[in-house]
């Protein structure tokens, strides 16, 4: 079997068996070193070269898992939470409450969309704004899967879609520019407006499993036990202050300047820094608390930072083996002449690779060379060439275990230890984008 093919399985078999992300990744990682024909010593050599990528980002969130500790201490949740209440009223109709769910997935959805390219940050947001809203969605006993369902869709649709931004990048800077450049030798040119053009119909897919996801999978009610998230996350016991006037507008400051700077430097850390400075100034916590703050953070943030140096480790392995080339080229002696098999073939492969990656921005380079000259030689036209690639691409991003598009809402939705990363964002995420993309997708490819 295809080494990149066994490892994912490994490691998707193993996480859906509630296996650790991390003890998957790695044994993925070695399960497809070994049978790819690395030796153990040049498995764990590549492993080990690869796992300083996902060091920065780790620290990273360190930082803003102590940041939002921080927050949690000032009594914003607590405020958010009554001011909400009060808007319900104490004897809400079920449908006044299932609007104002709406309002907040909403609200949810917009900043989620605008991180990609009116506020460029990413997920950097997630672990800041997500957990004070945490004490509201509880008492909604809103159903945390739709939030991650609504967060993964603003993290990765428009980021295939709208050419500003991140989308800029993998539309303009990645995937035209390999397109051209694998297309050159075989007179294929994409233009510019193709590609928005193009990945149009598959983004209309994830909205369709949006609205699904949204409207019936997840509308329903599920409860979640009431925790204060500095008791639980602090090494000592920490009584945290009431609200106060000072301390709330600083809560407020911080988290604008956390995000103003990450936009301005492109330095997580140096954000969160900064936020956890100005809610010290604010009285929040003391200066002689910041060790427990960075350790309650750490520990909030563990399980996502070791994943992501563990998912960088697993991408070097399967870099590797050379058997990514060897499953794009294999996958195609089995369809013969036929375009409709042929499309689907290629989304799968894409989806495949993507899993184990993680990251769509990286699959493009490696797919587009043997997939342009596939799908000219299959008469597929110059959009529906764009189709092919995007969404091999793009398939696997939602849905991955080691995807920073399903670890960032588990970042945030996971502080109080009631939102499993696998089958809370994983797997609702993986249901609702990757099918409908793959479907459209592949409609997309064969009516273009």
């Amino acid at each position: 079997m295809n080494a990149v093919i066994l490892a994912v399985l490994v490691m998707v078999v193993l996480s859906l068996l509630r296996v650790s992300v991390v003890f998957a990744l790695v044994l993925g990682a070695l399960v497809g070193g070994l049978v790819g024909g690395l030796s153990l010593d040049q498995t764990l050599d590549a492993f080990n070269s690869g796992v300083g990528g996902g060091a920065q980002v780790a620290l990273a969130y360190a930082t803003l898992g102590a940041f939002a500790v921080a927050i949690s201490r000032s009594g914003l949740p607590d405020l958010l939470a009554n001011r909400l209440i009060t808007l319900l009223g104490k004897e809400a109709t079920e449908t006044h409450q299932a609007r104002v769910k709406m309002l907040l997935l909403g609200a949810v959805l917009l900043v989620a969309i605008s991180s990609q390219n009116a506020i460029p940050v990413h997920i950097a947001f997630i672990p800041v704004l997500i957990p004070p809203l945490l004490a509201v969605m509880n008492r909604l006993q809103l159903d945390r899967r739709a939030v991650a369902c609504a967060l993964t869709f603003g993290l990765t649709a428009p980021y295939m879609l709208l050419p500003v931004g991140f989308g800029s990048i993998f539309l303009n800077d990645i995937l035209l520019a390999n397109l051209n450049s694998a297309g050159q030798p075989l007179g294929l040119e994409i233009t510019r407006s193709m590609v928005p053009m193009g990945m149009a119909i598959p983004v209309g897919g994830m909205a369709v499993g949006l609205v699904v996801a949204l409207l019936f999978s997840y509308r329903g009610r599920r409860e979640y036990a009431s925790k204060d998230l500095a008791m639980d996350h602090a090494q000592h016991v920490h009584t945290p202050a009431k609200p106060h006037a000072l301390g709330l507008a600083m809560s407020g400051v911080a988290i604008v300047a956390a995000l103003g700077l990450q936009l301005y430097s492109g330095s997580m850390i140096l954000g969160g820094l900064v936020g956890i400075g100005l809610l010290s100034m604010g009285g929040i916590f003391k200066w002689r608390e910041a060790d427990d703050l960075f350790t309650s953070g750490m520990r909030m943030m563990a399980l996502i930072g070791f994943i992501m140096i563990s998912a960088a480790g697993f991408a070097e392995v399967m870099k590797a083996t050379g058997d990514i080339d060897a499953l794009v080229a294999g996958a195609f002696e089995v369809f013969g002449d036929n375009r409709g098999v042929a499309a689907l073939v290629m989304l799968l492969v894409g989806l495949f690779i993507t899993l184990g990656i993680g990251s769509s921005f990286s699959t493009i380079p490696i797919i587009a060379a043997i997939f342009v000259p596939l799908a000219v030689q299959f008469g597929f036209s110059p959009m529906a060439t764009v189709v092919l690639v995007g969404t091999a691409a793009a398939l696997g991003d939602a849905g991955s275990p080691a995807s920073d598009s399903t670890l960032g809402p588990t970042s945030g939705l996971n502080v109080d230890g009631q939102h499993d990363h696998i089958w809370d964002s994983v797997v609702p995420t993986f249901l609702h984008y990757n099918l409908p993309l793959i479907a459209f997708g592949w409609l997309a490819a064969m009516t273009l």
